[in-house]
């Protein structure tokens, strides 16, 4: 490693004046069953309502985060302790909503709630009513979205979700002061998630899951040939590019290939 040296204010600044806001965003509810949107369609909570207006009225959500649980392990080496990660874990997310004059909004988190202990089957209003909880099919979803994004779209990060339920609708305070807008907020628990897009045509791309649409190990000439050899028209599909520029190219015996411009290798 370069040791230390002075820089100029210009050349970091525009690093720090090309950095994300926290702002512009969008949350997608997708891939609820058929038997819960019917159990919320008839209590006022339409599939469009879900499908596009829930989500507009996210005005705080959190990307996600995660953690190892890991173990200890003692005698591989004499004298030496190791820890290594044996689970993932992934933490629970915080959606606050704004609550529209129709109450959708709390009658979505609710019914929800409703719907994953209704599997008794009994009214409510009944005197011996009692919980039995649905099954985790029907009340998880595998396709609510974060998108995070900047003012010009050009770049973005997508999490999907996957066992997706509320696991608390937490209390909406209301008094007579200053009136305000009704937030309710809830918490969400997540089997998993997938950061990047996963879907059929970014795959076809070959830009799912953050990639750059080559894979990340490609690093030398050799590497590249080989899929370099592939038929042009099949690399262009698995690549989005025409890689039969690549062919017959001999820069040295460790070039690299320019993920950035997508266009040419060059010498290390």
């Amino acid at each position: 490693m370069a040791a230390p040296r002075p820089r100029r204010i210009s050349d970091f600044k525009p690093t720090f004046t090309n950095l994300a806001q926290t702002s512009h965003y969008q949350v997608v509810f997708g891939g609820l069953s058929l038997p819960l949107r019917q159990h919320l369609n008839v209590r006022g909570v339409g599939y469009r309502f879900i499908g596009e207006t829930v989500g507009l009225l996210c005005n705080t959500a959190s990307i996600p985060g995660s953690s190892f649980a890991t173990a200890d392990i003692v005698g591989n080496y004499m004298g030496v302790s190791e820890t290594m990660a044996h689970t993932r874990s992934y933490t629970e997310i915080q959606l606050e909503f704004y609550v529209d004059s129709e109450y959708r909004t709390i009658k979505f988190l609710e019914h929800w709630m409703e719907f994953i202990a209704s599997g008794s089957g009994e009214r409510q209003s009944d005197e011996g009513y009692y919980f039995r909880m649905a099954y985790p099919e029907e009340y998880k979803t595998n396709q609510t979205k974060i998108i995070k994004f900047d003012r010009d779209y050009a770049n973005n990060i997508e999490y999907t979700f996957y066992g997706m339920f509320p696991k608390s609708l937490n209390s909406t305070q209301v008094n007579y002061g200053t009136s305000e807008i009704l937030k309710a907020s809830a918490t969400f628990n997540v089997d998993r998630y997938v950061a990047g897009r996963h879907d059929s045509y970014s795959i076809f791309r070959g830009n799912s899951d953050n990639k750059t649409g080559l894979p990340d190990d490609i690093s030398f000439y050799g590497d590249v040939q080989n899929y370099i050899n592939l038929d042009p028209s099949v690399a262009a599909k698995t690549f989005g590019t025409d890689m039969s520029k690549f062919n017959d190219i001999g820069y040295g015996s460790n070039p690299v290939f320019d993920v950035a411009n997508a266009n040419q290798p060059f010498a290390q």
